[in-house]
């Protein structure tokens, strides 16, 4: 096996660090590359509290890599304790891997110029093969001794940066795998507050939705919910709600639609609603009320908004908010579904007479009881209720 070895902190693991060890897959060959998390780095100065801490590192290494077969984690610095020195390191790896010829010891040229100084160098470069990544330069640097340059675009990223950006509550996630960025949200690492409105925060609890809602739907369902979701974003901004609050809201809005009666009337039964003689009837009309029960007790979402708007897209209330309203136009109007011409533009087009939220509802409800109707389908005491509010309004 042709094996990489690539050290170092990982405090965190970041986008550079995965870049660096994909170029080196690539262009040399290799079957596998081992990460070793150092205990601690004779490079840096140790940082202080969970950000640490070797659990937390290997946690966020480990969501980094995967699924990959060609990655893989060995903890033997961590193991020995005390700072970590690359002889060591090398020397035990080569006994327990047996790899084919020497290894390859990945190294960034932000560390490349001072590998003279590593203990016992000389040592180091008869078994393994010296292989320095772009970090820092942007152009290579003529180094005095054997090694095999891998030549790439410089990423500007670094684990200090990321750590400060997450203490200053600046932009951040693009720099970090999702799942790493997932852990340091869940576990506060580097002074991340946890506040629900941060960007990051609200953009996790998104993905982990999205993520759900991809893997527990069908394919059909699932790009509606998307679909859904694009609208009431456009719809937030455009009536002055929060655009990402209406995402959120859409593409979470069928998360019950593929459990079968049993589990929706389980569901249900926290929510503390009644449940109707046509819902007992036909259960699949629960769905948006489960969902709107796996939101709040799967993603800790408390919004009550977005519960609202989640558990009564399918029929509507009289009283529905805003947000309730855009989910229920988005789920009957987005892009796949066959509406009518004038109704999509009264959706879609910003410039096309200026109607008002309510405007827009009524004539998406006028519809869809036309077709409910046409199929001789019940309608619900909610969906009876709202239009005949709407019908008052509009006279």
């Amino acid at each position: 096996m042709k094996l990489g070895i690539f050290g170092g902190s990982f405090n965190p693991v970041h986008l550079g660090h995965l870049f660096l060890a994909d170029k080196a897959l690539s262009e040399l060959k290799l079957d596998r590359i081992v990460f070793v998390p150092a205990y601690i780095s004779p490079f840096k100065i140790p940082s202080e509290g969970t950000e640490s801490n070797a659990d937390n590192r290997i946690a966020m290494l480990s969501a980094a890599i995967a699924g990959c077969s060609r990655y893989a984690i060995d903890d033997c610095e961590i193991r020995r304790e005390g700072i970590s020195y690359t002889i060591d390191t090398l020397e035990d790896i080569i006994v327990r891997y047996l790899p084919s010829g020497k290894p390859s010891l990945i190294i960034g040229d932000d560390l490349a110029q001072d590998f003279q100084k590593w203990r016992d160098s000389e040592r180091i470069l008869q078994l393994a093969d010296i292989v320095i990544g772009r970090r820092i330069y942007s152009s290579a640097v003529d180094y005095p001794f054997p090694h095999t340059f891998i030549d790439g675009e410089v990423m500007d990223i670094s684990s200090q940066i990321v750590r400060q950006k997450i203490s200053e509550g600046s932009n951040w996630s693009s720099l970090v795998p999702s799942a790493v960025r997932d852990i340091i949200m869940d576990r506060r690492l580097y002074g991340y507050d946890g506040a629900v409105q941060n960007e990051d925060g609200l953009h996790s609890v998104i993905m982990r939705i999205e993520t759900e809602a991809r893997e527990t739907l069908g394919i059909a369902r699932f790009i509606h919910s998307r679909n859904t979701a694009l609208l009431a974003h456009d719809l937030c901004r455009r009536f002055g709600l929060d655009p990402m609050t209406g995402y959120l809201a859409g593409i979470a809005h069928d998360l019950g639609k593929q459990l079968d009666a049993k589990q929706l009337l389980k569901l249900v039964k926290s929510d503390e609603m009644q449940i109707s003689a046509l819902e007992k009837e036909r259960p699949n009309l629960l769905h948006g009320r489960a969902a709107a029960v796996l939101l709040r007790e799967k993603f800790c979402i408390h919004n009550k908004d977005i519960l609202e708007a989640v558990a009564v897209h399918t029929s509507g209330s009289e009283n529905m908010g805003d947000l309730a309203k855009i989910i229920y136009i988005a789920d009957k109007a987005e892009v796949s579904r066959n509406i009518d011409p004038v109704l999509r533009k009264m959706c879609y087009e910003d410039n096309f007479t200026p109607y008002e939220l309510d405007n827009i509802l009524f004539a998406v409800l006028s519809k869809t009881i036309s077709k409910l109707q046409s199929r001789k389908l019940d309608l619900s005491e909610e969906t009876l209720k709202l239009l005949k509010r709407m019908e008052e309004r509009n006279n």
